[in-house]
């Protein structure tokens, strides 16, 4: 199918309706249908279980228990490295925020205050920053992990669209990551903010972080916002903050001269969690 057909169908599909109906499945504990579902997308997604913690797909009472399911302690080492990938998945796009806007993929930019929910004064401390877009697919592990060490200032849930976010779609509609449904993380570090924005998709029911829970459902249509600044929620470099239910996409946002993303990088390429993503930007010196 091309990628016009694959997005103009996305358009069709009545995607609130199908998260809802893959949400409620997910989080079911139907015994035997769950496990034989289980065997079903490990063989066709190639899920690699000698990674998991327990590899066996008849112990997980649900398919949310399996979706985001640990890893072994020992598979993914920790690298020593400024800068860690937060995730096992794909590279959509990473670079420079050229003033305010964001490259999402040949044609298509959006600008960072509309990815932040339409608050420009968030979105003013990572002009001209920089930028990393990772998409998770069916195959990999689900959950997010700190890149940097950080203490938690706000949790914001944007009401949106449930556009797939696969490669293909963040070809063909604008916009994407800014017009679906979103959780920001906004995190205070050494250097200042940086934010992860987990990014909804169609059938992903629902998206978690390790100070809240569940944030969606609910889905009431308006932006929800937490602060913490009275609370001092401190999470190290490659710590647990969150975690798909069924997969979708991290944004991650850095403010100017802060990182240096490595070299081994290209848009496409695979990344695992804990691996090296970045070093600490040479400040710039003036003659």
């Amino acid at each position: 199918m091309s990628d016009r057909l694959a997005v103009l169908a996305q358009y069709l599909l009545p995607k609130q309706v199908l998260t809802t109906l893959a949400g409620s499945f997910a989080g079911a504990q139907a015994g035997g249908l769950t496990t034989q579902v289980i065997r079903w997308f490990v063989k066709r997604y190639r899920v690699d279980l000698n990674e998991a913690a327990d590899p066996d797909p008849a112990s997980y009472k649900t398919f949310n228990d399996f979706f985001t399911r640990a890893l072994r302690a020992d598979a993914r080492p920790l690298a020593d490295a400024d800068f860690l990938c937060p995730v096992d998945g794909a590279i959509s796009q990473f670079g420079r925020i050229e003033g305010e806007q964001i490259f999402q993929a040949k044609g298509h930019q959006y600008s960072t205050t509309a990815l932040l929910g339409g608050d420009a004064q968030l979105a003013a401390g990572f002009a001209d920053g920089a930028f990393a877009t990772l998409y998770l697919s069916p195959r990999d592990y689900h959950r997010i992990h700190m890149p940097v060490d950080g203490r938690l200032m706000r949790m914001i849930h944007v009401p949106g669209e449930l556009f797939s976010v696969n490669p293909a779609t963040a070809r063909g509609v604008p916009g994407l990551f800014a017009r679906n449904e979103r959780v920001l993380c906004v995190f205070e570090a050494e250097f200042g903010s940086f934010i992860l924005v987990l990014v909804g998709a169609t059938i992903v029911g629902s998206m978690a972080t390790v100070w809240h829970g569940r944030v969606n459902p609910p889905r009431s249509g308006k932006i929800r916002d937490w602060s913490y600044d009275g609370q001092k929620i401190l999470l190290a470099k490659g710590e647990e903050m969150g975690r798909f239910l069924l997969g979708s996409t991290v944004v991650m946002l850095f403010p100017k001269d802060v990182l240096s993303f490595t070299a081994a990088w290209v848009p496409g390429g695979t990344v695992r969690l804990g691996e090296r993503m970045a070093g600490s930007a040479v400040p710039s010196t003036s003659h």
